[in-house]
């Protein structure tokens, strides 16, 4: 059975939230308070340029590169779309959206220069953040996302995810839907909306509705490129695709995140609200649950796994390489083919697991360790599919090449995750050198001595590394004493494993470090 815990961690700086599984994480996410121009954001642009070469165009929306929309972007009733917006940016009278006219929807092998032209206004929205040299990525297909379907306006298809099999059940929902549902929308029916009563459905679909309606009031005022409606911020569209039922813990450290959480889980699914827990602990709750730990392991570029073996991860700009590799362990009387198959199992969880937590995307090639039985290749493959069921991000498997390449394609909406892990030296702060050892009791004793005159307490807790602190203890006066008469203060002296040869933290008695 899978433990499944939810751990959000609100700072000053953002928000981050660590998707456990069995006490391991699987998913993290970050939302950073700056961010700008995120995923789903809808837009008023202008067109700046016309790539004919690339059937493409470059769209001013007020970011420092100029966005990209490829002819296949602009969506199947794009000029329905394009005429509703050219009407209302360039009359002072508002036409409602329920009696814009459809018409006909445009051609797949058709040319940009047909429907776009430099300085014209276009709605658009954001599927692909700007990532490194690379302006965010657009569609004219409009989507407002909701907890249990989706709103497409200028569409008359009611979708249904694959993923609710009863046939009966999405006979209702279709039946629902249809009864409400206004002209010149579309809906898709989310996996969540399965089971759910019409009411509920109904009250979403008027709020995303009328979520469209305020975007259309904006386009009147038309001046320059300018945001139309914002997707609630990353945390809440996190928490709005994820939650549900199967965590079995909640843990988060902020009030107000916690009642909003509680809320949606007693809207959900009552009887499991107290999985959602507020944590008061002293100790940051990402230390408390082993995560802050993890984390410094996973995001190396060298992440060793059982029995010896480990993985070498490399980015590229255009790809992300894998290369696994045995280490020197193998188990006595295995064969080198089963022992390169264990491996290769092993290395295809860790896989699954690296590609979801630092949210990797494009072309990945995994090199893995060389088999020869047909059957071998064939098992490592189906496993990798079966790993990579649970991934949200929309990903491609092709089976493993003849010398012994598997290549992933995964979806890539966001810049990924980079955490720095490498810590500067304490001692030398960088630089690879340091100073004489035989002179660090003298700097230590000019610091106590400042400390001791600056402070009002009189009472000095130094932590140093065990062999030093004993050389500060021993004998009788001990330079502990010695100075503790000298300076007027009562020192202490802390052994601390932590800390490196050569180092120090002078603490007073409120547990405020002085020597920063």
């Amino acid at each position: 059975m899978i433990n499944r815990e939810l751990v959000v961690d609100v700072a000053s700086s953002g928000i981050s939230i660590a998707l456990l599984e069995n006490k391991k994480i699987i998913e993290l996410n970050r939302d950073t308070s700056n961010e700008e121009f995120s995923v789903a954001d809808i837009y008023l642009g202008k067109v700046k340029k016309i790539m004919p070469s690339l059937n493409a165009a470059f769209v001013d929306i007020g970011h420092e590169k100029d966005a990209f929309i490829h002819y296949l972007d602009l969506g199947y009733h794009f000029q329905s779309l394009n005429n509703y917006v050219l009407y209302n940016t360039s009359n002072s009278k508002k036409l409602p959206f329920i009696k814009a006219k459809m018409v006909a929807p445009i051609e797949k092998e058709g040319k940009i220069t047909s429907f776009l032209k430099v300085g014209q206004p276009i709605m658009v929205q954001i599927v692909k953040e700007a990532i490194s040299t690379k302006g965010p990525r657009l569609t004219s297909e409009m989507s407002i996302a909701g907890r249990n379907l989706v709103l497409i306006p200028f569409s008359d298809k009611i979708s249904i995810s694959q993923k609710i099999s009863s046939n009966e059940e999405k006979k209702r929902l279709r039946r629902l839907v249809k009864s409400v549902l206004p002209p010149n929308y579309g809906v898709i029916l989310r996996t969540a909306a399965e089971g759910k009563k019409g009411e509920i459905l109904k009250d979403e679909l008027l709020s995303l509705i009328k979520r469209w309606d305020e975007c259309c009031n904006k386009l009147r005022t038309f001046r320059k490129p300018e945001l139309l409606i914002r997707e609630i911020n990353r945390t809440s569209a996190i928490l709005r695709d994820m939650l549900n039922g199967s965590f079995n813990n909640i843990y988060v450290n902020d009030q107000v995140v916690y009642d909003e959480i509680r809320d949606f889980i007693i809207n959900i699914e009552p009887e499991k609200e107290k999985i959602v827990k507020l944590y008061r602990g002293k100790i940051p709750i990402f230390e408390q649950y082993g995560i802050s730990k993890q984390i410094k392991g996973l995001f190396g570029r060298v992440v060793s796994l059982k029995t010896g073996a480990y993985m070498i991860i490399e980015h590229t700009e255009a790809l992300h390489v894998i290369d696994v590799n045995s280490g020197i362990r193998m188990k006595s009387g295995n064969s080198q083919e089963t022992h390169a198959l264990e491996v290769n199992l092993l290395a295809a969880e860790e896989i699954a697991r690296q590609l979801r937590v630092r949210d990797l995307g494009g072309i990945i090639i995994v090199d893995f360790i060389d088999m020869h039985d047909a059957e071998n290749k064939s098992m490592l493959y189906n496993k990798m599919q079966r790993l990579m069921e649970n991934d949200r991000a929309k990903h491609n498997i092709l089976p493993l090449t003849k010398f012994g390449l598997l290549q992933i394609t995964r979806q890539r909406v966001r810049p990924e995750i980079h955490i720095k892990n490498d810590e500067t030296c304490p001692t030398c702060h960088g630089s690879g050198h340091i100073a004489p050892s035989v002179v660090f009791d003298n700097q230590l004793r000019s610091q106590i001595a400042y400390f001791a005159n600056k402070s009002e307490d009189k009472i000095l807790t130094v932590a140093l590394h065990p062999y030093v602190a004993a050389y500060l203890v021993k004998g009788f006066p001990s330079l502990r004493l010695k100075w503790s008469y000298q300076y007027r203060c009562f020192i202490k002296i802390k052994a601390d494993t932590n800390l490196s040869y050569l180092e120090s933290k002078i603490y007073n008695s409120r547990g405020e470090m002085l020597n920063e």
